[in-house]
């Protein structure tokens, strides 16, 4: 049986530290997380806590090379999946990109 993807845009396999803001919050909450993920239109990050549907996010990636510059985007949760030893699979979508 052949396989194919679906998705428009190659995902690329990340493995760097996320910072996150929670924009729904009064409190202005900030997460580490790592991105596993990334494509032209979202990311999948893994936390340690798990992230409601629908909630807004504001992103920062730091770039590792001079020639790239760092990711910073507003993104939306759209799944949120358990993992083994309390982690989470957070799948984001990017709203804007800044």
């Amino acid at each position: 049986m052949l396989y194919e993807d679906k998705r428009n845009f190659f995902r690329m396999m990340v493995n760097a530290q996320v910072q996150i803001n929670l924009l729904d919050s009064e409190s202005g909450r900030q997460l580490d997380g790592v991105c596993r993920d990334l494509s032209a239109t979202g990311m999948s990050i893994e936390l340690d806590e798990p992230l409601e549907v629908n909630t807004e996010l504001k992103i920062k990636v730091d770039s590792t090379n001079n020639g790239v510059p760092s990711l910073d985007a507003i993104a939306k949760v759209i799944r949120c999946t358990s993992l083994e030893s309390q982690e989470y699979l957070i799948g984001l979508e990017f709203i804007e990109m800044n």
